[in-house]
C-alpha cells in the first residue's frame, strides 16, 4: 500500500536540502523585529500611566512570538528541498502542510536569483523559477551562493535546450 508521504519523494535521487544558514538569517530578522516591538512596549509602559498593561501585554506577546519563531525557523529550513529529474525540477516544503511543485524545464521562462543584505552576509541566496503559470513558479530559499549560481546555470541550460523562454 502506498503511503501519503511517498507522494513527496523525488522520482530519482535524493532531495538536496537548503543551508542551515537560512534558519539563522530568519532568526536574526525575527529577533530584530521583536527587539523593536519590545523597546516600543517598554517606552509606552513608562509613558502611559494607567494603561501600562496594554504595552506590557504586547511586549509579552512579542516575546512569545519570538520563541515560537525561533523553533519555526529551524523546522521550516529543514522542510525545504529540491531534486533535479530528467524532465523537471521538484521543489518541496512544509512541515504540517507539505507542498510539492514539479516545474518542467521546458515551461520555465526565467530564473531569478536574489539575496538581501543579511542573506549576502551569510552567503545564501534565493533562486526563483518563473513559468507562465504562477501556480508552478517556485522559490528555493537558503541556497549557498555557489549552489545558487550552479543551479541557475543548469536550469538556464536545460530551459534553453528544451525550447523554453529562459
Amino acid at each position: 500500500m502506498t503511503r501519503v508521504d511517498d507522494l513527496f519523494e523525488p522520482v530519482s535521487g535524493e532531495w538536496k536540502r537548503v543551508s542551515p544558514r537560512l534558519a539563522t538569517v530568519r532568526r536574526i530578522s525575527m529577533l530584530a523585529l521583536t527587539a523593536v516591538v519590545v523597546i516600543v512596549a517598554v517606552v509606552l509602559v513608562v509613558l502611559l500611566p494607567g494603561l501600562q498593561w496594554i504595552p506590557a501585554a504586547v511586549g509579552i506577546l512579542a516575546l512569545a512570538a519570538a520563541i515560537w519563531g525561533w523553533l519555526w525557523a529551524g523546522r521550516n529550513q529543514r522542510s525545504w528541498g529540491y531534486a533535479e529529474n530528467a524532465d523537471d525540477l521538484l521543489v518541496t516544503r512544509g512541515v504540517m502542510f507539505k507542498r510539492l511543485v514539479a516545474i518542467p524545464y521546458g515551461r520555465m521562462q526565467f530564473v531569478d536569483v536574489e539575496a538581501g543584505p543579511l542573506d549576502r552576509a551569510y552567503g545564501i541566496a534565493t533562486v526563483t523559477l518563473h513559468t507562465a503559470s504562477p501556480e508552478t513558479a517556485a522559490d528555493i530559499p537558503g541556497l549557498l551562493a555557489a549552489d545558487a549560481t550552479a543551479l541557475r546555470n543548469r536550469l538556464t541550460e536545460l530551459g534553453e535546450s528544451r525550447g523554453a523562454g529562459v
